[in-house]
């Protein structure tokens, strides 16, 4: 954007004194430093632009992005006080907005002080809608209302379901934590992550990684939910016990056969059907409309260039995107739960996620609560 008064353009380095002062000048707390806009200004995953006005630098906003997601976060936006008032702010929000489109984001979030009222009514003037709280979010301990806003339509069939985010608090139990999310879903508020996710994992927990704390199967994570009264069904396309190459140890081997072995009967006593075949994302997307909620064993390789196996929740699908809640929130990395939470997905990202190791593993649970026969 650019007239003979105002210009819009990418920060570049000669910038960073002046997005410092900038930055002192508006914020008291929870200020970002110049070693991060350097990084901004540097990194591909975000987009970093500032607002100057007869060539003086007046705003400025950052929009972060993650491999894989079709999601965009407005971290930061900011303008001078003695530039205040004169709608340079809803011109940076809706270059943003543009920027997000550009990479096809679907949502724009962000977070805001819930006693910010001017920059509440912004956003709302704009479309943006609030769907979670984030509790003890800033410097000084206070809250953060999450809003976010469609940018970008292929068509408008996706809607939240509203289903409640739980994160995992250990590296080793996605699989409870998403868990937790369905039954939570079908039963609001009865199953306390704090107590439950422990236990679920101690129950459903089958595999043995090359190091660490083993993770929840399939097999498992559908006996538990059965447990507590949920309708469940199990998609794979192996029949053997799972992750077996994963370790070397003949002992580990043959305990991750008989646990395979014990579940197997345990299915079979529970009547839970275990659909061995080779099933495809639209398999899946088909117990969606059938009033189910979906666990997916997922590589996180297309996301973070990791390749670990992974749980995460499947919630919803339009003919362009999958919505899923993932429970491993990488706060290390600045994110928080919002960031995690009914994020959208290329279909054509997910059908390569949907795919673990060497084997090709695939991997799901369905379920609902048991009213009537489900599937």
């Amino acid at each position: 954007m650019q007239n003979k008064d105002l210009c819009i353009r990418d920060a570049v380095l000669p910038d960073l004194a002046d997005l410092v002062q900038l930055e002192q000048a508006c914020f008291d707390a929870d200020r970002l430093s110049r070693r991060s806009f350097r990084h901004f200004i540097l990194d591909k995953r975000s987009d970093l632009q500032v607002l100057e006005k007869n060539g003086q630098l007046v705003g400025y906003f950052l929009v972060l992005y993650r491999r894989g997601i079709s999601l965009a976060r407005l971290y930061s936006l900011a303008v001078l006080p003695t530039e205040r008032k004169q709608g340079f702010a809803q011109l940076l929000l809706n270059q943003a907005e543009l920027s997000a489109r550009q990479r096809r984001c679907v949502f724009l979030r962000l977070e805001v002080r819930p006693d910010n009222d001017s920059a509440i009514a912004l956003y709302r003037r704009q479309g943006y809608q609030e769907f979670a709280i984030r509790h003890d979010f800033y410097e000084d301990h206070s809250d953060a209302l999450c809003m976010q806003k469609r940018v970008f339509s292929y068509q408008q069939q996706g809607t939240d379901k509203g289903v409640q985010f739980i994160q995992q608090t250990t590296p080793f139990t996605c699989g409870p934590a998403a868990l937790l999310m369905a039954m939570n879903y079908f039963e609001p508020n009865t199953y306390d992550p704090y107590i439950q996710e422990l236990e679920i994992w101690r129950e459903a927990t089958t595999i043995f990684m090359t190091s660490g704390h083993g993770g929840c199967g399939p097999r498992g994570l559908a006996l538990a939910a059965w447990q507590r009264g949920f309708d469940t069904e199990v998609m794979l396309n192996q029949s053997g016990p799972l992750f077996v190459d994963s370790v070397r140890n003949p002992q580990k081997k043959q305990m991750l056969e008989r646990v395979h072995q014990i579940e197997q009967q345990k299915c079979t006593q529970a009547g839970i059907p275990v659909h061995i075949t080779e099933f495809t994302l639209n398999d899946v997307l088909e117990k969606l409309h059938q009033g189910c909620l979906v666990l997916l064993l997922i590589s996180t390789w297309q996301f973070d260039r990791s390749k670990a196996p992974h749980w995460v929740l499947l919630c919803d699908a339009d003919d362009d995107f999958v919505y899923l809640n993932d429970p491993d929130v990488d706060t290390e990395a600045g994110q928080n739960a919002a960031d995690y939470q009914y994020i959208p997905v290329n279909r054509d990202i997910m059908t390569k996620a949907f795919l673990y190791g060497k084997q090709r593993l695939k991997a799901a649970v369905a379920l609902k609560k048991y009213k009537e026969p489900a599937f």
